[in-house]
């Protein structure tokens, strides 16, 4: 599980330029933008679709427009600049990230990997990854020697307990939550 949380993770995607000063439209991906996509903070790049991309951005600026963010980085002067940036994911390292306050919450990086348990022991499979819908949060299962997937709702109901430690999450799943379609 260290190789994984020492990759970076993603807090946002690069969408595409806006006007002519190299400011650029960000998808956001991160529960506290307020806090990721400030002046002063920096944020690794990966990817981009116009060749040489800076390894990294200093933002100088961000503003909501259009259920965007806008973002303007001390690297980036041009719209040809930003237009390279396209499609790049904007990331952070695993140890900027803030603890959160709340014991039962966790980043997704936290669960992916862990081991899912029936509470009478049996294992169930892994968390490939946390899937975010309106309702709210789902565990993607990993089913153990099977070659599919399953939603877990993550609700206390559900998912008994996390225990990072022992990397594990225990759940008590309703009848058929698990069976396949």
């Amino acid at each position: 599980m260290a190789d994984q949380q020492a990759a970076p993770l993603v807090v946002g995607r690069v969408v595409k330029p806006h006007g002519v000063r190299g400011e650029f439209m960000v998808d956001v991906r991160s529960d506290s933008p307020d806090r990721r996509f400030v002046a002063g903070a920096v944020l690794g790049v990966g990817g981009g679709t116009g060749g040489a991309t800076p390894e990294s951005l200093e933002l100088v600026a961000a503003r909501w427009h259009a259920g965007r963010l806008l973002v303007r980085a001390r690297e980036i002067s041009t719209r040809d600049g930003a237009e390279r940036l396209r499609g790049a994911l904007l990331t952070v390292r695993p140890e900027e990230l803030e603890r959160p306050e709340d014991p039962d919450e966790f980043h997704d990086h936290q669960l992916e990997g862990l081991s899912v348990e029936h509470t009478d022991g049996t294992v169930v499979g892994t968390v490939a990854g946390v899937v975010h819908a309106p309702a709210g949060e789902l565990l993607r299962v990993s089913v153990s020697g099977e070659r599919r997937e399953s939603l877990v709702p993550f609700v206390h109901d559900i998912v008994v307990e996390v225990d990072l430690a022992a990397g594990t999450v225990l759940i008590d799943p309703p009848e058929g939550l698990l069976d396949p379609f």
